[in-house]
């Protein structure tokens, strides 16, 4: 199952996608009729893990983490499938990074590995754009806009052996597996739950695939999960 959000003349409605129909409680929806696609969850915080394959850090000449090195992004850098990222006026070098991502479900605390399914609500795509030029995780990664999510959540797939690549303008940029990572979904969920509570939305984002790289203005961004599905948004420039 396909759960999404839509921004309604009437507000937000949650449902089940199916060919460009939302499945609501009160009704269905037309995507782009009726409204248009939100974020898939409303996180109270975006717990993302970097460093998390052998190629990207033998490419960024970065040591292997002896364990899940992470950071955080804050909710305002959401932004939603098909929504312009603006390129930040404070960096001369944006990039892409494309990530699969589970969404939390249930509020829980110190998970046993076995238990993370039951915790997830299904998986989604997250584009870890990042500022690479400034100084710090914080200011290059969690400014607004750096946190493009969706296109909805996926309930029924195992994130262990999925394929994915990015294109920008149509050119294959990255081409991987999930089981390529260096700890798993599960390894990674159970890890963080041991310091954070987790709230129902939140989202915890596995890594990038070697070849993340730089973006500009008009440059058009697809990440693809298979079983998953295609994350898009265009870089445009910044509006003064």
């Amino acid at each position: 199952m396909r759960i999404t959000r839509l921004l309604t003349d009437e507000g937000p409605v949650t449902g089940e996608y199916v060919d460009g129909i939302v499945h609501a409680d009160d009704g269905q929806y037309t995507v782009g009729r009726d409204g248009r696609l939100l974020p898939p969850c409303e996180p109270t915080a975006l717990y993302c893990v970097g460093r998390n394959y052998a190629a990207t850090n033998d490419q960024m000449d970065y040591d292997r983490p002896e364990v899940p090195d992470f950071f955080i992004k804050p909710p305002t850098a959401l932004l939603a499938h098909e929504r312009d990222i603006p390129y930040p006026p404070f960096t001369d070098e944006l990039t892409y990074a494309g990530e699969l991502a589970a969404v939390i479900d249930d509020r829980c605390h110190d998970l046993d590995p076995a238990d993370v399914s039951d915790a997830v609500r299904g998986y989604t795509i997250l584009n870890d754009v990042d500022a690479l030029d400034q100084q710090g995780r914080t200011a290059r990664k969690a400014f607004d806009g750096s946190a493009p999510l969706g296109p909805w959540i996926e309930t029924d797939v195992e994130p262990t052996a999925i394929d994915m690549y990015t294109d920008i303008n149509d050119e294959r940029r990255q081409s991987a597996n999930t089981s390529e990572m260096l700890f798993g979904p599960r390894e990674v969920i159970a890890y963080l739950s041991e310091r954070f509570t987790f709230r129902p939305g939140d989202v915890v984002a596995f890594g990038s695939p070697a070849n993340p790289g730089t973006v500009e203005p008009g440059d058009g961004v697809e990440i693809t999960y298979e079983g998953v599905g295609t994350l898009r948004n265009s870089v445009v420039e910044p509006q003064t």
